[in-house]
């Protein structure tokens, strides 16, 4: 450009090929989100671990593992204290006394796991008498089962009214449903309310770690933690007060017999109750992970019920996975 030519200004004009107008109805349409293929290893596995039956060897082994180590620690104490007593008489009892309050606090944690084994057999022979007085269809033995109820439930203040309500009430009932139908609900319609809750809540715990914390053996001690806590709790409510050897007990034969009956399957029913994960199951697979170990958590808990509750469900009073999951996930992954 030369110094006498002047820039030009205003706009500029650019000649475009003829180019096909496009219209928004040519547009591909977009496509459907796929679900997700969830199918809740955590909880698979946590139910396999716990629900698994140990061979007679696996048993034998473990026994007298454990005898010849308390033999082993019992012989080694027993060799330090008397050495320390011909050594240093005050330092050696000492010793002994430290050994004596041990094996004390080991016979009161010893006892206090009896009376827990005590409590759940007597809440599952309460709730094999009440089976076979509905089979039997005689009033006597269910009437048997209630008193013995009672008695198991005396000193409750939270079922103090439902106990004089029945005292008021059971002379009227001239039949074995109708007594077991009150006793449920004057009883155990408050416990069955707590008991639905506890599951709600480790349903909720197991849904949200599954799709918070990306790890996989996580996942699965997560889901057996929150499971044994919820089914010691569940226990408990119903008067069955499970110790530690108690309470993995009962978490065994929960499993044991979701295990057997095939109820661990991620089946039709199951997959139903996933409405209440929402989209977010759709576009995440921990979220969808997430949801399904959740209503895993959820059908455990129901079995949980079925076994620690000293009445089988009436007609229509048993809860269902689907209720409880959509109630216990509703605002975690959305409506």
């Amino acid at each position: 450009m030369s110094r006498s030519e002047k820039p030009r200004t205003g706009p500029v004009l650019i000649e475009l090929e003829d180019t096909q107008t496009v219209s928004p109805a040519d547009a591909p349409p977009v496509p459907e989100i796929a679900a997700v293929d969830a199918t809740g290893a955590a909880m698979q596995g946590a139910i396999s671990f716990a629900g698994r039956k140990r061979s007679r060897l696996a048993r034998w082994f473990w026994s007298l593992l454990l005898t010849i180590t308390g033999f082993v620690l019992s012989v080694a104490a027993y060799d330090f204290v008397s050495s320390l007593i011909t050594r240093q008489t005050v330092l050696g009892y000492a010793a002994l006394g430290l050994v004596a309050a041990f094996i004390l606090v080991l016979l009161i944690i010893a006892l206090k796991e009896w009376v827990a084994f005590a409590r759940l057999r007597r809440v599952d022979t309460l709730h094999h008498a009440a089976e076979a007085a509905v089979a039997h269809n005689d009033l006597t033995e269910a009437r048997d089962v209630v008193e013995k109820l009672k008695r198991l439930y005396r000193g409750r203040d939270d079922l103090r009214w439902g106990l004089e309500r029945l005292a008021e009430r059971e002379a009227d009932a001239f039949d074995v449903d109708t007594l077991l139908t009150l006793t449920e609900r004057e009883l155990l319609t408050p416990l069955d309310a707590a008991a639905v809750k506890e599951v709600e809540a480790a349903a909720r715990q197991v849904a949200m770690v599954t799709a918070i914390v990306p790890i996989a053996l996580a996942d699965v001690v997560t889901a057996l933690t929150a499971n044994i806590r919820m089914i010691r709790r569940i226990a408990d409510i119903y008067g069955g007060r499970s110790g530690v050897l108690g309470g993995w007990r009962l978490t065994r034969a929960v499993m044991a017999h979701l295990v057997a009956t095939g109820a661990v399957a991620v089946g039709d029913d199951l997959i139903g109750s996933l409405a209440g994960g929402g989209i977010l199951s759709k576009l995440s697979r921990r979220f969808g992970e997430g949801v399904v170990n959740g209503a895993l958590t959820a059908r455990v808990g129901v079995a949980a019920l079925e076994v620690c509750r000293p009445l089988p469900f009436g007609t229509g009073r048993r809860p269902g996975v689907t209720g409880i999951v959509k109630r216990a996930l509703a605002g975690l992954f959305g409506k």
